[in-house]
């Protein structure tokens, strides 16, 4: 890698990524493009290295002249594409603009980098990689004895936000296949960690528990998921890069499955520990059990037998030190926060999805 084309770079997992790449690839220069839509700020890129590292480039992935130029410009070798819409409950109120970016934009980026390495040749096809970063909410939902998801479960997806990336995924393959474009893609399970826009589990649950807000928990709270901690997942995505085979899928989880209940406890927990003149302790006294979305997932697991296997990847976080880690970035970065808060739509958004369904 000498030159990497991030999408989605001033999100949440992209702007991680960026921040991971510079420090631990010192050779390495990111282009950094991103729409700047809710989820995406330029408050997730303060402080770091000027251009001769990092540029940052407004504008959207759909936007075919401009992936063009960016990678003919920067003589980009590699793309890591994250861009994506990624709220499921987004996508049952407006399916509309998950179709666009999630697929539309995969294919816009995919016929580019296959015109810029396969046809063009602007840098050697056998050292250009295109990473698609991908979800496993593509799988479904599992039973409670169901075997975690592997790279080869049949994809089952259920709301039109994993639909939409199963598509992305499919796309990725087919250009592989096809042309001959080189590919990874991953499929993560849910993140975590500083930076993340508080719509979210945790940074919603941490944000609301310190300010006093009730903490809405959809329905009995069981849910499970499989958390991973940002930078782990950073890590990962860095082995597959430099050291994954081209056209393979891997999986990438947290190795741990909690129901949601027993994050938000977690989270109280901290808050009373790292809060204790708070007027709001016991935390747990906020939850608030609200109407369960429709069509929700039960059970996400992950299966990551093969990512340790064939590149020596282990998440570094324990589900403790991951969730202590990010309460207290949250409670080190009010600024941060407050620029967040102020955006608009934030509230409205908050208030029509959470506060609206009422408390069971």
């Amino acid at each position: 890698m000498k030159t990497v084309l991030v999408t989605g770079g001033a999100g949440f997992i992209g702007s991680n990524f960026v921040r991971y790449m510079l420090r631990v690839e010192p050779a390495v220069k990111i282009i950094n493009l991103d729409a700047l839509t809710y989820a995406g700020t330029l408050e997730n890129l303060k402080t770091l290295p000027g251009a001769d590292r990092h540029v940052f480039v407004q504008g959207d992935i759909c936007d075919r002249a401009l992936v063009d130029k960016l990678l003919r410009e920067h003589t980009v070798d590699t793309i890591a594409h994250f861009a994506a819409e990624s709220h499921v409950d987004r996508s049952i109120h407006g399916p509309g603009l998950f179709v666009q970016t999630n697929i539309v934009g995969t294919q816009v980026m995919l016929d580019a980098a296959r015109q810029a390495w396969l046809v063009d040749k602007i840098v050697e096809p056998a050292v250009a990689r295109f990473h698609h970063v991908s979800t496993d909410e593509v799988f479904g939902s599992l039973k409670p004895k169901d075997p975690a998801f592997t790279e080869t479960t049949h994809y089952d997806p259920s709301s039109p936000y994993s639909a939409s990336k199963a598509a992305s995924d499919h796309l990725v393959r087919a250009y592989a296949r096809t042309y001959g474009l080189p590919v990874t893609i991953t499929n993560c399970s849910n993140n975590y960690g500083p930076h993340q826009f508080p719509e979210k589990l945790i940074p919603l649950m941490i944000l609301n528990g310190i300010n006093g807000r009730p903490l809405p928990v959809y329905g009995d709270g069981q849910q499970i998921r499989d958390w991973l901690y940002v930078e782990d997942h950073c890590e990962a995505i860095r082995a597959i890069l430099k050291n994954g085979r081209v056209g393979e899928t891997y999986n990438i989880g947290g190795d741990n499955q909690p129901p949601n209940l027993d994050i938000v406890h977690g989270i109280c927990a901290l808050l009373d520990e790292l809060l204790p003149t708070s007027p709001h302790r016991p935390h747990t006294s906020l939850i608030q059990h609200v109407t369960d979305r429709p069509g929700h997932d039960r059970r996400y697991a992950m299966n990551i037998t093969k990512v340790k296997a064939e590149l020596g990847w282990t998440p570094r976080h324990s589900l403790q030190t991951g969730l202590r880690a990010t309460v207290q970035w949250y409670l080190d970065h009010p600024e941060w926060v407050a620029a967040i808060q102020q955006q608009a739509g934030y509230q409205q958004w908050i208030d029509r999805n959470y506060a609206k369904r009422g408390g069971k």
